[in-house]
């Protein structure tokens, strides 16, 4: 017997990975570096009960296929530097409950949405976009991984979330968030989000969100208050010969009430016709520069402010094509792609960190080849739930790599 409409249980499973050759040049060894890694090995279900119930779960393997993380110019963050951190084991174990008031509130939406996974902050996950390396501006645009509390309210073209969830950044692949801390004050609820999305039209999202989290790069608790500030616009259209896509950002954070200050503008756009694509993206993002350990590629944890030896600005231009593949149902994605990313390194704090020094030059760069490979999983947005989930909100979602 076929179950009514309401009850009606929807499993939709994806995988995805990208194989990739990345060469860096300069580097903190001060010599060009070359690896061969497997990256963003996922599988992602998504469950849909009826039109009401939702639950996203991300499984990532990064932290076998790159322990020692992804070479990355700019990259930093969770004691990494210049390399992209692994992501958790579980990535997202969202569950959320739409539309809960039903006729009552008209055709305005009240939804909630808990578990582990991304605040409503900034902008996409950069592995739903067009590029493979992450961009500097990464830590700065997005807060993940977090035992996380949304309530949102959508009226017309208007979506409103706030949030509370815990401060801590994982420090392994294996973390789960920190709850309680070992002096038995709660972790989770000690940070706050909120976020206002508009869309005008269907190809067009403007956001502003602001966070405040508490002590983010000691899981303890003993660091400061970073206070974060992000808005963008973003446009996405499919017309029947290919996609196009064009973002613009720009994110604040303030650390120690405004002792350090780092910024970031970035823009990216890409269009595919047919079966080849293009994409560029311009960025400018300043970063804290944190004392090393001997392996130069890692900065030492736990993480307090007095450990930041000075503020650096990357600006990057980064440019890819790529070969769309994928079979005529679109179920098994393989794209070829060529990416390079180059540009300079300013130092603009008075800090003891120097540049050359560090690198041997001021420029940075990195060329990577590679073959994204999937399972219908070019249609995950990932970090948007309730009434911002791609099947209820009526978006078109972009394909990402």
């Amino acid at each position: 017997m076929a179950l009514p409409a309401q009850s009606r249980i929807r499993v939709t499973p994806m995988a995805r990975g990208i194989a990739t050759v990345t060469r860096m040049a300069p580097s903190p060894l001060l010599e060009p570096v070359t690896e061969a890694r497997l990256v963003q090995p996922m599988v992602m279900i998504d469950v849909a009960v009826g039109e009401r119930l939702h639950a996203t779960i991300s499984l990532n393997a990064e932290g076998l296929t790159i322990p020692g993380g992804q070479l990355t110019a700019g990259g930093w963050g969770e004691g990494f530097v210049d390399r992209r951190h692994p992501h958790t084991y579980v990535h997202e174990l969202m569950f959320s409950a739409r539309d809960l008031l039903g006729p009552v509130d008209g055709s305005a939406r009240l939804a909630l949405a808990a578990g582990k996974g991304f605040v409503p902050f900034g902008t996409d996950d950069p592995m739903s976009r067009p590029m493979l390396m992450y961009p500097v501006n990464h830590h700065l645009s997005q807060i993940l991984e977090r035992a996380v509390a949304i309530a949102q309210f959508k009226i017309g073209p208007v979506v409103a979330e706030a949030s509370v969830f815990n401060g801590d950044e994982p420090t392994e692949p294996g973390d789960w968030p920190l709850l309680l801390r070992d002096d038995g004050n709660w972790r989770f609820g000690d940070s706050w989000a909120g976020r206002l999305t508009l869309r005008p039209v269907h190809q067009i999202e403007a956001q502003a969100s602001y966070a405040d989290v508490h002590s983010p790069e000691h899981r303890a608790g003993a660091g400061g208050e970073a206070r974060k500030a992000s808005a963008s616009v973003r446009w996405h259209d499919a017309p029947a010969w290919g996609e196009r896509y064009a973002m613009v950002e720009w994110a604040r954070t303030s650390e120690l009430d405004g002792f350090f200050v780092f910024h970031s503008m970035l823009a990216e756009v890409l269009v595919r016709r047919r079966r080849i694509g293009a994409a560029y993206r311009f960025e400018r993002t300043e970063r804290p520069e944190e004392e090393r350990v001997a392996d130069p590629f890692r900065s030492r944890r736990p993480h307090l402010e007095n450990a930041i030896l000075g503020i650096t600005r990357w600006t990057l231009h980064t440019i890819r094509a790529e070969y769309d593949a994928t079979d005529p149902d679109g179920r098994v994605q393989l794209t070829p792609f060529v990416e390079l990313t180059t540009g300079r390194v300013a130092e603009v704090s008075g800090g003891v960190f120097d540049v050359v020094s560090t690198y041997g030059s001021n420029r940075a760069g990195t060329l990577s080849v590679g073959v994204v490979m999937g399972w219908r999983s070019r249609s995950h947005r990932m970090g948007r739930y309730g009434v911002l989930a791609p099947d209820h909100a009526g978006m078109t979602p972009h394909k990402g790599h």
